[in-house]
């Protein structure tokens, strides 16, 4: 983690608006363990009492959190959008799913052109990585490991494009899409076809942006969730003709 000695000021302030920045920029995730008080000390060149009086700050403020035994962490949820009642909304109505694939059409597209042209060396061979591993697990017969890759890649993307809003805004939408909000991911890599189809995919992004073509990035990421869009409306198809044929059989038992 990239922090740095700490600038003449009250060294306690300056430790704050540090963790607040690495934070805010998507270097410190949340979840993420800081280093132990010690290390972190030395790293950023001030006194133990300094750090903990910092730390007790973002503490107070959310920003942090404290877990006996295991040290100190990013705050888990750094607060959401939306409320509990609209969540459940979302979950209860297809025009938000379909909302939900078409904002992310128009952000990752963005975020994808704006890592072509933006996102640093590291941040390109941390995108390429994330797809290597795709390709690893798109051998393997369960998809769970594939399906979790997914998510991954394209927030490595949305973090290359160092756009704060949309770092903060996407990552909201994506843990409600890991909470199963608006539909099951796994169901997307069911089918095999399906699934080389995806891989394909992300690895036409993968390569536009290692290009740093934004064009193609941009058309290769909106094509992207267009399939995602496809497969959605395929599965929920399936699902309502599984219905219907279930009433069938049960209303021709009832007849005999």
């Amino acid at each position: 983690m990239p922090f740095q000695p700490v600038q003449q000021e009250k060294l306690s302030h300056g430790v704050v608006r540090q963790i607040e920045l690495l934070i805010l920029r998507g270097l410190l995730r949340p979840g993420e363990r800081l280093p132990s008080e010690r290390e972190l000390a030395e790293r950023m060149g001030v006194s133990r009492p300094s750090l903990r009086e910092a730390i007790a700050d973002l503490q107070e403020r959310g920003l942090l959190v404290s877990r006996a035994g295991s040290g100190v962490f990013v705050a888990d949820m750094l607060g959401s959008a939306f409320s509990d009642a609209l969540i459940k909304l979302f979950a209860s109505h297809e025009e938000a799913v379909v909302d939900y694939v078409s904002f992310r059409r128009d952000l990752e597209g963005m975020c994808a052109d704006r890592a072509a042209r933006f996102g640093s060396d590291t941040d390109l061979k941390v995108i390429d990585t994330v797809f290597r591993k795709m390709e690893a697990a798109h051998l393997k017969r369960n998809p769970s490991d594939e399906a979790e890759l997914d998510a991954e890649f394209h927030l490595a993307i949305i973090e290359a494009s160092h756009n704060i809003i949309m770092l903060h805004t996407m990552r909201v939408m994506f843990d409600l899409l890991k909470a199963g909000v608006f539909y099951n991911r796994q169901q997307m890599f069911r089918q095999r076809s399906t699934r080389d189809l995806l891989l394909e995919q992300h690895r036409a992004i993968n390569a536009a942006i290692q290009a740093r073509d934004p064009q193609a990035a941009r058309l290769a990421a909106e094509a992207h969730m267009n399939k995602v869009e496809q497969t959605l409306g395929e599965l929920r198809r399936a699902d309502r003709n599984e219905d219907v044929a279930r009433l069938r059989y049960q209303h021709e038992l009832a007849r005999e």
